[in-house]
């Protein structure tokens, strides 16, 4: 049960603190910065009306967050599936599959991810898209199709940055998300497997319906932060023009010269996407915990 929680005076003086700390911080930063503030440009960047459309359409920062959104979201799919593969393969009983999972694991997180995102787009994203004919059957997609690829994942034109964006990611989380599900599969119970192993249940059996539920559970937490960190991570792959979030951000302050306002909001926008991930990890976290406890 969890204990309850007072709100004391030491509580709400250390609240007073924090305000009057942050009423200096701004007193003085307007006080001694001789900066011009244009937040009433900002409208325009996060919504605007299109003329020939005869509606509102999404500004260059809103469509950045929407770009940071969909290769999150991608990434954690593909990470996830990259992490269960060699964190099972870090598990198995045999000798080649637990060295791969461990090769996999050290050089993946002993490599800065900056020269990763290098390596697969001008080494591997072009040859990957020519080889399997990817470049050409996008382009033969019609019109629908690709209106359809551009809102679930990017425009075809941008593709082949956007697949190296999203592999380089997901293999680099991947690899931490490896060790989660080794640490989970090995933290259930020997005895869990062996009554398992007792009532007739095959391997895969056992770890379809015994080890892996329980192990999930457990490992929820650290994913959860794993994830988090992924939608911080995709900030990177400005680099290589990605239009995500902080890409666009770096294009309007350069423009504009709006650079106060524009990374405040590219702040906060990071902050909401975070914390509403996290509520709602927490929520499914507490469903996981009362459903295997």
């Amino acid at each position: 049960m969890t204990p309850r929680t007072r709100f004391t005076a030491l509580d709400a003086l250390l609240i007073l603190a924090i305000i009057g700390f942050g009423a200096y911080f701004a007193w003085r930063v307007q006080a001694t910065l001789d900066y011009h503030w244009r937040w009433h440009l900002l409208g325009n960047y996060l919504l605007r009306w299109d003329e020939a459309a005869g509606r509102w359409v999404p500004g260059l920062v809103t469509q950045g967050l929407l770009t940071t959104i969909r290769l999150s979201f991608w990434t954690m799919i593909l990470a996830t599936f990259f992490g269960t593969i060699m964190g099972l393969a870090r598990c198995g009983k045999s000798l080649f599959p637990r060295m791969v999972g461990w090769t996999y694991v050290e050089v993946v997180r002993n490599v800065p991810p900056l020269v990763m995102i290098f390596i697969f787009y001008f080494f591997l994203a072009d040859q990957l898209m020519s080889l399997l004919g990817l470049d050409a059957l996008l382009r033969g997609l019609p019109d629908g199709a690709k209106e359809a690829l551009s809102w679930v994942a990017a425009p075809v034109e941008r593709m082949p940055n956007f697949l190296a964006a999203l592999l380089t990611l997901a293999v680099y989380e991947g690899a931490y998300i490896t060790e989660h599900v080794r640490s989970g599969i090995q933290s259930v119970e020997r005895g869990q497997r062996e009554a398992a192993y007792a009532l007739g249940l095959s391997p895969w059996q056992q770890m379809r319906h015994v080890v892996l539920p329980q192990a999930l559970s457990r490992i929820a937490p650290p994913l959860t932060g794993q994830f988090i960190a992924t939608i911080k991570d995709t900030a990177i792959v400005s680099v290589i023009s990605v239009q995500e979030l902080t890409f666009q951000g770096l294009e309007l302050m350069a423009s504009t010269y709006m650079t106060f306002e524009i990374m405040i909001t590219i702040t906060a926008l990071y902050l909401v996407l975070t914390l509403s991930f996290s509520t709602l990890a927490r929520r499914v976290e507490r469903r996981m915990r009362r459903a295997y406890a």
